[in-house]
């Protein structure tokens, strides 16, 4: 496998590539992946990784081969450039020194594909790709510094390594039509839905409220994860700012990393009604979520079919109501619909947010009701069982075909 991101990191693509692995390890498969230094959320190297060039680690019966890269603290088209060409640089110069029967390819990584791609040729291999986010797309609708110069290049880039994959699988069906107008056969393309990859919260809520500082008469509004351009997180700033001037009482609560807070905590400075959490560890993860009242997936106006958000599977086992300010067309609010767990609302537009927030508050049924329906969608559609035998399907498929 060759994914960026891997374990210890706990959101983004990190938990979905570490869960693969060691399921692959587990079912007696000589598995190894090809990965930088944990960096994400935080856009900073992990402590325990720092002043590293080189490194093998052995991970839940997972052979992990570390190669250092930048890791550039702000995002611009020019930077994020930088850090896929050290992916690539370093991965070509010392790739792992296996022979693979198939090479498993998660993207967004540009370099991830390009590498993936040269170790399958290089082993006369199948090329398996998994897209969770499309780069091209991502550098055209995120809003990145230098976006619209980078995106013809990484959509030309992306469009090659799809091309040249016996096997395409997409996180959502919304991707399906961008990677077909890359070329990619539409036989080659496979809907291979995320899992939840976290536990039902079991804590006493009310405990893990008090300890948080959350007041038991105010709506607490919690947005989880990775701080970034594409998430728009300005529209919450705005939406606490005219919750501190109105009754009753609600907070917003920011709770992550990324390369935007520091900004998002210049800009609310002055913004009572806003508070800012650390990330938090895998075990407690879950029942912070289920203290909320009501769970926010937010995206500005432009991001349409470049990613779904990996929050999504971990909000809708909580059993809490979802409200997406996402846009209306998008894969996002394709699957907060198809969930029914919430109400999905104008992008960027800072007091529909807030009065949906009002009318779940004002309904606690309701909010019930919604909130009721995440953990029976996951059930249905988004177990981890299912999700890694869709990963395992396409590897067979791959292999098979190329037999």
């Amino acid at each position: 496998m060759v994914s960026t991101n891997y374990a210890p990191e706990h959101t983004g693509i990190g938990p979905y590539s570490t869960q693969i692995a060691e399921h692959l390890a587990a079912s007696g498969v000589d598995t190894h992946v090809l990965a930088g230094m944990p960096h994400y959320p935080a856009w900073r190297v992990a402590e325990s990784h720092r002043g590293r060039w080189r490194m093998r680690e052995s991970l839940g019966g997972v052979s992990v081969h570390r190669r250092r890269h930048t890791v550039p603290p702000r995002q611009t088209a020019l930077r994020r450039a930088l850090f896929e060409a050290s992916i690539l640089a370093h991965g070509t110069l010392a790739p792992p020194p296996v022979r693979p029967d198939v090479v498993l390819t998660q993207m967004p990584s540009l370099a991830g594909g390009v590498l993936g791609g040269r170790l399958a040729r290089r082993a006369g291999v199948p090329h398996v790709v998994v897209v969770q986010d499309l780069m091209g797309a991502a550098a055209e609708q995120s809003g990145i510094q230098g976006g619209g110069r980078a995106a013809a290049v990484a959509g030309a880039v992306e469009a090659r390594v799809l091309r040249g994959a016996a096997v395409v699988g997409v996180v959502h069906e919304s991707f399906v039509d961008r990677v077909t107008a890359m070329g990619v056969p539409r036989a080659r393309v496979h809907v291979v839905p995320n899992w939840t990859h976290v536990r039902g919260p079991s804590g006493d809520r009310e405990s893990t409220r008090a300890r948080l500082g959350w007041k038991a008469d105010e709506t607490v509004l919690l947005h989880a994860g990775n701080m970034g351009l594409k998430q728009g997180l300005e529209v919450l700033v705005e939406a606490a700012r005219l919750a501190g001037r109105e009754a009753p009482a609600v907070r917003i609560v920011l709770m992550g990393d990324g390369n935007q807070r520091a900004h998002l905590q210049r800009l609310a400075a002055d913004v009572s009604a806003l508070s800012f959490l650390p990330p938090v560890g895998a075990d407690e993860f879950p029942d912070v979520l289920a203290a909320a009242d009501v769970l926010a997936v937010t995206q500005k106006a432009s991001v349409l079919d470049m990613s779904l958000p990996s929050k999504l599977t971990s909000y809708f086992m909580t059993g809490r109501p979802v409200i997406a300010s996402v846009a209306a067309e998008g894969g996002t609010a394709q699957e907060v619909r198809r969930s029914g767990a919430g109400p999905v609302i104008a992008p960027e537009d800072p007091k529909a947010l807030l009065a949906a927030v009002r009318a779940l508050a004002d309904d606690p049924a309701e909010a019930d009701r919604l909130g009721a329906r995440g953990p029976r969608y996951v059930e249905e559609r988004l177990s981890s069982t299912a999700g890694l035998e869709r990963i395992t399907a396409l590897l067979r498929h791959a292999v098979a075909g190329a037999a």
